[in-house]
Order: C-alpha cells, then structure tokens, then sequence
C-alpha cells in the first residue's frame, strides 16, 4: 500500500492537495482573464504562458514560460495572495546556459519534497525536446541535473520524431510500492520511477505508453501529462491533461485545437489509467484562447488549492496567461433542483 500523506489542503508541503473528486470540477475560466500578459522589451516582451504553482503559506508562486521575440524561454516567478492578482519579479529565475536547452527552458512542473523544489521542464535545442530535471532549496540557486531519459520517442507510437523526444514531467510527491514515480511524455503518457528523485528509469519502451490518444476524441492525436496529481477522499490520484487534435491543410500548414481533461490513477496499481474525462473541461473560447503565437490553445500545468477554492492556470495560444476556479459548493448539477428522498429519475 502507498504511503500517502494526509495535509492540511492549503499546504503543499509537505504532501499533496487533498478533498480532491473525480471529475474535478466544473471549473469557470475567470471573468478578468487573462491575468498575466507579456511586458516591456525584456526577456518576456512577446509571450508568457503555461505556468507550474504551488502554494507558499499564504501565497500562490507561478513559475511560468516566458520569451522575447526571439522565442528562447525562460521561467519566471510570480506570487499572489488571492490567487488572481500577481507581482512579478524582474529577472528570471531559471534560464538556459547548457548546449541542450540553449534555445529554452519550457514548460514547468514543479513538486516540493522534503524541502527540496524538483523542476521539471523542457530543454529545447531547435531539434529535440528533452526532459530535464533542476533542484533548488531556494528558487533562486539552481542545481542542473540535465536530460532525464536517452533514446526514447514519447511520440514512438503517435507520430514518431525518430530521436530524443520527452516532454513535460509531472512528479508524485510521495512514494508507491516503495519508490518515487513520475509521470511524463509529450504524444503518449509514460511512467518512469526512482531510488533518489535525480535518476529515472522509464518503466516501459516508448513502444509500450501507458495512456495514448482516443480516435475520434478531442486528444484524438496527442495526449501531456498536465498538472501535479491531487488526491480524492477515496484514494484516487487525479491528474489535468491537455490533449490535442491536428489538421494538415494541402499546403503543409497545421491547425491544432488543444483542450484540458483529467485521468485518475489508482495509488495500488500505478501503471494503469483507472479512469478518463471523456469530455473536456476546459476547450478554447475566448479571444486570447483562439489568437497568438500558436492559436486555439488551452493547456493546463498548474493546479492548486487555495483558502477553499481549486485554481487551474493555463496558458492561452502560447501567449498569455490565464485561471480557471473551481468551488467545491458548487458541483456538477447546480442548476437542477433534486427532490429530497431522491426516487426513480
């Protein structure tokens, strides 16, 4: 059996996000969205997007993706003690000096263990996209661990790219069966474990994913590991996802429609998706969903619970920032009066 631990829901650490169902949910996008937008003619003067959070006392940090235009990324901080209105810092507090991410540092998601900040993102080099793994006791001094996974395609079963390819990784921050898991994979989803949280071992080939796309669904030819796992009263882990569908116009251009979901995963039986949302719960809709640098996008990386209420952040067409809330009062069904002593339906 796994030991899980059992938090107060406003703190991360140490732990997880408890009081969680499946689904979870409805979430409503937030009224004043979006909440973070690019900036001046720094280093985030053109897109910022797709953020990790957690919860420090009692404040939410966002460590988001942001870029000039020349579109090499870097991770910025920013805290807000409402969960909606953020202060940014200045300067990034991670970006790219090695050869395999000297085009970018994407895609944050981050677990606190033990005291330690485990981030993961995507190491970039204009030809593969890989993995790696950074460590802080501070998020300000950064210890590089590098590319976490060798010759393994998590688009092997997809749309194989034929190299190093392991995007987005997303780290249970307690141990099952008696070591460290995470989730990760950019086309398919994987599971990988771990005696140290630094080294990890992918528990299958990439010809073998735990969780590919659904023909005919809206992750119909890509599925991401999104969010940090929360917890359900009844033990389940529970996971927001992006899935896409692509279509390839005769001239070669690419039109994507990327959308949020959920899967859950049984804590005595980590290798096998339990469960699936069948239909999204988050689909582009507003202006800044449809428009930007890549347009028609809604992708979840950041989830946290806080003073009661469920914040998901996600990134708007790869160029602004936005919130999605969830209040546990208010459940699925909200609209339809049920008689007390329920009866036939």
């Amino acid at each position: 059996m796994p030991t899980v631990p059992v938090t107060d829901p406003a703190v991360s650490e140490p732990g997880i996000f408890t009081g969680a169902t499946f689904p979870l949910g409805p979430f409503t996008p937030y009224e004043n969205n979006p909440i973070l937008r690019p900036r001046g003619d720094s280093w985030e003067s053109a897109n910022l997007y797709n953020p990790a959070a957690l919860v420090d006392g009692d404040q939410v940090l966002l460590l988001y993706r942001a870029h000039a235009d020349d579109i090499v990324s870097h991770i910025g901080l920013a805290r807000s003690s409402d969960g909606y209105h953020f202060e940014r810092e200045d300067a990034p507090i991670l970006s790219p000096s090695e050869d395999y991410e000297r085009y970018g540092c994407e895609d944050p998601r981050i677990a606190v263990i033990d005291g330690t900040y485990y981030l993961t993102y995507t190491g970039w080099d204009r030809h593969s996209a890989q993995l790696c793994l950074a460590t802080s006791t501070d998020l300000r001094t950064w210890t590089k661990h590098g590319p976490l996974f060798e010759d393994f395609d998590t688009f092997a079963t997809v749309d194989p790219r034929g190299f190093n390819w392991s995007k987005a990784g997303v780290i249970v921050p307690f141990q099952m069966q008696g070591t460290w898991w995470m989730y990760f994979g950019e086309g398919a989803i994987y599971w990988a474990t771990s005696e140290d949280l630094i080294h990890w071992t992918p528990g299958t080939p990439d010809a073998e994913p735990m969780y590919a796309p659904t023909p005919g669904s809206f992750d119909a030819d890509l599925v991401e590991i999104g969010t940090s796992p929360v917890l359900t009263g009844n033990g389940l882990l529970v996971f927001l996802t992006n899935g896409a569908t692509r279509t390839v116009h005769a001239d070669g251009r690419v039109d994507v429609d990327y959308r949020c979901g959920q899967i859950a995963i049984d804590p005595d039986n980590p290798t096998r998706v339990l469960a699936r949302l069948q239909e999204p719960w988050l689909r582009p809709q507003t202006f800044e969903d449809t428009h930007g640098l890549v347009s028609n996008v809604t992708f979840v990386e950041g989830l946290v619970k806080f003073g009661g209420t469920w914040f998901a952040y996600y990134g708007q067409s790869d160029t602004t920032l936005a919130v999605a809330v969830h209040d546990p009062a208010q459940g699925w069904g909200s609209t339809v009066t049920i008689p007390d002593g329920g009866g036939s339906r």
